[in-house]
């Protein structure tokens, strides 16, 4: 159980499944912060892979196991597991704190960890003993309703609660350079760059018309790889400090932010 200390939130760019296997340097920087973290009594994960119809819901299963929710890929990654408990009082409680702020949460018992939470966390907190829940994106959504979801739940941040939104600023399956020998293609650099710049002038309300950005429309065909970004802004309400910065396919965003 973490002290006194307020933890940062995160987000975490998850790229391709296949970094499960070869973090690399992405790896390296997510393990690093992992290991500066003070203990902690849960983590909270909101992550690109679920999305639910109506409100927002809390995974709270005692156990909740792994899903591969993903095909194609070789097949040892579908052997992987991450076996960190649940914590079904911690989603009753931040379930409380969402509809304190007048926001619709239920809790779900069956629902296992996606790949969006799972991947990141091999590396973040890899011996799997902390507990883990997810939080979904609800479907309607917009990025004004995931800030203040962010908002009612930073309390859990003075709790020893790490809340983690993991997607991918740029997240475009369908313009992969499988070359993977030019860096990222140019209207990727240019929303990417966009929402740095965003970002470290504080802009909230700016980022969230990121329709508007430069290359918004080939970054994000869909926005559920952005979304969980703004569950970690609402959290923290910071300037965040790059974690990583990075490329894979010319199309996938690893960008990731640590908002202390």
């Amino acid at each position: 159980m973490a002290g006194s200390s307020v933890l940062p939130a995160l987000f975490l760019a998850h790229g391709s499944p296949m970094l499960a296997l070869e973090g690399g340097a992405w790896g390296e920087a997510v393990s690093t912060l992992g290991h500066e973290l003070p203990a902690l009594r849960a983590i909270l994960v909101c992550s690109a892979h679920w999305e639910s119809a109506g409100p927002f819901l809390l995974s709270s299963a005692e156990t909740p196991g792994v899903m591969h929710d993903f095909g194609g890929f070789p097949e040892v990654l579908y052997t992987l597991d991450y076996p960190a408990p649940g914590s079904p009082g911690l989603a009753a409680e931040a379930a409380g704190l969402l509809r304190a702020a007048g926001l619709e949460a239920a809790l779900d018992a069956q629902r296992p960890l996606d790949h969006g939470a799972w991947v990141p966390l091999r590396y973040l907190a890899p011996r799997a003993e902390v507990p883990v829940l997810q939080l979904s994106l609800p479907r309607p959504r917009t990025p004004e309703l995931l800030l203040a979801a962010g908002r009612a739940l930073a309390p859990l941040r003075e709790q020893g609660v790490l809340i983690v939104g993991s997607g991918g600023v740029v997240h475009n399956l369908r313009r992969l350079d499988w070359s993977d020998a030019t860096g990222p293609q140019p209207w990727a650099r240019d929303f990417q760059a966009w929402v740095d710049q965003r970002l470290a002038a504080g802009d909230a309300a700016g980022l969230a018309d990121w329709r508007k950005a430069p290359g918004a429309a080939e970054s994000v065909p869909t926005s559920e790889h952005l979304d969980p970004l703004f569950v970690a802004l609402g959290a923290a309400q910071v300037v965040p400090e790059p974690l990583f910065e990075g490329w894979q396919l010319g199309s996938l965003s690893l960008a990731s932010y640590r908002f202390a």
